[in-house]
This record gives structure tokens, C-alpha cells and sequence, in this order.
């Protein structure tokens, strides 16, 4: 069945994961998304275009791979999508253009350097305010919110100290606030935060997603059609977008996501509990651990 049959179809995430957006091409029917090296298109007639006309827009191999991360993050098509990056900074630096001068932004205390550098460094420094707080309780969130709070960034598992937050109590505590949530280190097959009232997701592809240490990317999730509609015309703008070969390898890391996380998960199962009985070790943090405090 072809992309358009499989729309609704209750599949496991492992099928969508190597046939979402992915149908056999229809002139060699190759069952792989070609790398599609171009950076414009032919045109019907002078001034008319098809779906592409110039990469920076849209590429055919990038839309494969942003139709099945949106599939796999539950998004609807018609009600929001994925758009991906050059880098998971990049797709950071796209939500700071929702943002203006007098502008807030709740920020976890335990954040990624790189995203707390941005917020503090880059958008701070253009009058973008900012605010750090232990997110694992909500009520510090709540306590948070400001009448210019226009965005509450989420980790979880946080990094490095992999910290876990509640996003629905989150959400929640964040009023009329955009909640994003960085779902790199727990990827779309252990969380959709999208299902728990996060607005937008946010993944460094270059990590589980790509999963073999060979490209760098990122990615943005959301299922409101104002913030994607909003956020890609920010991409086109800008420009930030990655080449159509790092978008093939983030697509072929997706296709074995499910089974290299349940191994990835039994392995630091495995060395947590190795290393919660050395003596040399003062404190272990991993979710999985009965000692873990979320």
C-alpha cells in the first residue's frame, strides 16, 4: 500500500519508521529515497512551478525524511509537520524568530550548554529575557510565568544529569505559553510529547536519530498548523536547512531507530547497574535505577 493507504492505518512504529513518506519511486521503482543533488527544478512553463523549485524550499529527499518524523511524532498531515536543520541549533535559532525584543523565555536548570549559550548569549543579548528553573517540579514553572512569557523550553531526559519532567504538568503550569520540548535523548520511540500538550518538538538528528556518528542535523515537530506554517516560512528566510545527503542518512537512521534504542536502553541498564555497585562510584544517574528521584 502506498503512502496514501497507509494514512490512518494503525501500524507499529517500526513499519512506519521505514515506509512513512517513503513509496517506491515511480520511474525505477526503487524502494530507497534517491539523494536528490539539485538545487533547482524544471519548470512546466516560464514562471510556473510544480512542488519544487528551488531546494532552499523544498527538496524531495528532505520532505521523505520530515514526512516520516512527523508520522512517527503522531503529526496529522494538514494539521502541522517536521521541518529539518542544518544542525539541532539551528532548528533552536528558527524558534528565537518567534520571538521579539521584551520577550521571555523559561529555561530548565539543567539545559544543553549549546541551548542555554544561545538563550543567554545570542537571544539575551537582543533583549530577549530569560528565566532558569528546576522543572521537575511544575509548580516552578507556574512560579515562572511572566505576562511577556512567550516560550517554555523542556529537556527530557535532561543533559547531561537526565532529569525527568512531567511534560503534561508542565504544560499545564505554562498558561498560554509555546511549550518545547528537546526529545533528543528519548527520541519520538520512547516520548511524543506532542500527545502530552507540548507544542512544538525539537530533536538533534545528529544523535539517536542518525545513530552512526556521520552527519549533524536537526529537526522541528509540531501539529499546530500556525506554528509550522510560521516556522517554515523562518527556514526559507534564513535558510538553515541541511543537504540532501545528511537528510538521507538522518531518513536510513530512522528506518533502525526502534530496534538501536531498545538495545541502547538494555546497555545502560547493564552498565548503571555495573557501576551502582563499584565502591569508586559516589552517584549514578539513569531513569531506569530504583535510586533515580523521578
Amino acid at each position: 500500500m502506498d503512502a496514501g493507504e497507509r494514512h490512518g492505518a494503525q501500524l507499529n512504529f517500526e513499519t512506519d519508521a521505514i515506509h512513512a513518506g517513503q513509496d517506491p519511486d515511480p520511474t525505477t521503482g526503487s524502494v530507497i529515497v534517491p539523494i536528490y543533488a539539485t538545487s533547482t527544478y524544471a519548470q512546466p512553463a516560464p514562471g510556473k512551478y510544480d512542488v519544487y523549485d528551488y531546494s532552499r524550499t523544498e527538496n524531495p529527499t528532505r520532505t521523505a525524511f520530515e514526512t516520516a518524523l512527523a508520522t512517527l511524532e503522531g503529526v496529522v498531515p494538514g494539521n502541522g509537520g517536521a521541518l529539518s536543520t542544518a544542525s539541532g541549533m539551528a532548528a533552536t535559532a528558527l524558534l528565537g524568530y518567534l520571538l521579539k525584543p521584551g520577550d521571555h523565555v523559561v529555561l530548565p536548570n539543567d539545559a544543553y550548554g549549546g541551548t542555554f549559550r544561545f538563550w543567554v548569549k545570542v537571544a539575551g543579548e537582543q533583549g530577549i529575557e530569560w528565566s532558569v528553573v528546576d522543572q521537575t517540579d511544575a509548580a516552578n514553572v507556574a512560579a515562572a510565568i511572566q505576562p511577556n512569557t512567550r516560550i517554555v523550553w523542556v529537556e527530557t531526559p535532561t543533559n547531561p544529569l537526565l532529569r525527568i519532567v512531567d511534560i503534561a504538568a508542565v504544560v499545564e503550569a505554562s498558561a498560554e505559553a509555546i511549550v518545547v520540548v528537546d526529545n533528543t535523548f528519548a527520541t519520538t520511540y520512547l516520548q511524543r510529547p506532542l500527545q502530552l500538550g507540548a507544542d512544538v518538538v525539537l530533536h538533534s538528528t545528529t544523535k539517536y536519530i542518525g545513530g552512526h556518528s556521520d552527519l549533524v542535523g536537526g529537526a522541528l515537530v509540531t501539529n499546530r498548523q500556525d506554528l509550522f506554517e510560521r516556522l517554515s516560512f523562518f527556514r526559507n528566510a534564513a535558510g538553515p536547512i541541511p543537504g540532501p545527503f545528511d537528510t538521507y542518512l538522518a531518513l536510513r537512521g530512522l528506518k533502525t531507530l526502534g530496534v538501536r534504542m531498545d538495545r541502547h536502553c538494555l546497555n545502560a541498564a547493564a552498565v548503571a547497574d555495573f557501576l551502582i555497585d563499584d565502591l569508586r562510584v559516589s552517584e549514578v544517574f539513569f531513569p531506569g535505577l530504583p535510586s533515580h528521584p523521578h
